[in-house]
């Protein structure tokens, strides 16, 4: 495994990273076993970054964690998000920080996780997504910023709305956070323009999610491929999305199929490439998927050329973009 500096924490942490998201919940059919013989195979392959979330699960995803690492003596450094009271995905501009993450409900979801990770502190505490309507006045991380000193906390974080990635943009310069999560991918590749960029000067961690684009960038859908009913990604591929992304991801099997990697180790690779990136966290359900995600660290880094081959691949999907 090879490790790198998490922005200027201190701290180093596993080029691949464990997300625990299907831990918990919307990825279908999740055996309790597979999570923790998953967890355990990736501590001993070397990732000591995991991250998760108290809405995967109402808490599910933390606590499996929570069990396997108290029986783990190997420092791991692990990552939640407190997602916003109810109301519009992402927040609206016209949403109160206030209201979506009020002081209480704030305290008590970094209570909650506490308990269901067994732990004294918090690694690194993310907001479960932004509006940079909040940027003038950062409510959510005034607070944070008090469980910090309160020693709950270690770092404080964001993961990024899906359509308004840059949000976070004036919040790194103004050093509000130590850390961002984003995505960056082969089809994803606007934060290339301005956060990466940023986060490297102004030394913020960066997680990086849906390497894989919800797995399609593996390669393994066909255009026909049916989701059962409580898989997210039944939403997310919804319409003639899954037929569009096959097509797309086929196109970039045959312009590399001369590279080397495999499908899934090409993301992971396009994924950590850019030198802000500190880890990426693909979704990991299995031991076999600890393992090959794993492996991705020992192989060569992607030749320039082959990086320039796969920046031609960048998906503007929205519709004012003619994502077709």
């Amino acid at each position: 495994m090879k490790y790198r500096p998490f922005g200027k924490t201190g701290v180093d942490v596993s080029v691949i990273g464990f997300g625990g998201w299907a831990l918990g919940s919307h990825w279908g059919l999740q055996p309790e076993s597979d999570s923790i013989q998953a967890l355990n195979t990736a501590i001993d392959l070397g990732i000591n970054f995991i991250d998760t979330a108290i809405a995967y699960g109402d808490g599910k995803s933390e606590k499996v964690i929570g069990r396997v690492l108290r029986d783990r003596t190997k420092e791991i450094f692990v990552a939640s998000k407190i997602p916003p009271k109810p109301g519009p995905w992402p927040p609206s501009p016209y949403c109160s920080a206030e209201e979506r993450f009020p002081e209480k409900y704030i305290r008590e979801s970094v209570e909650s996780t506490l308990k269901n990770l067994q732990r004294d502190f918090i690694d690194v505490m993310q907001i479960h997504t932004w509006t940079r309507a909040w940027n003038r006045d950062p409510f959510p991380l005034r607070i944070l910023r008090e469980l910090k000193k309160e020693g709950k906390v270690r770092f404080i974080g964001v993961s990024t709305p899906e359509h308004d990635q840059n949000a976070l943009v004036g919040l790194m310069e103004d050093g509000w956070v130590d850390a961002v999560q984003v995505i960056y991918n082969i089809f994803e590749q606007e934060p290339a323009a301005e956060l990466l960029p940023v986060a490297q000067e102004n030394g913020i961690g960066v997680i990086v999610r849906m390497p894989f684009d919800e797995g399609v960038l593996t390669g393994k859908y066909s255009r026909d491929h049916k989701f059962s009913p409580d898989d997210f990604r039944t939403r997310y591929f919804a319409g003639d999305r899954l037929e569009r992304a096959v097509e797309r991801t086929e196109k970039i099997r045959q312009e590399t199929a001369d590279s080397g990697f495999t499908l899934p180790q090409l993301a992971i690779q396009f994924s950590g490439h850019h030198p802000a990136v500190s880890t990426v966290i693909g979704g990991i359900r299995n031991v076999d998927q600890a393992q090959k995600n794993a492996e991705v660290a020992e192989l060569p880094d992607l030749n320039p050329e082959l990086i320039l081959k796969l920046h031609k691949h960048a998906w503007l999907k929205a519709f004012w973009y003619a994502g077709k």
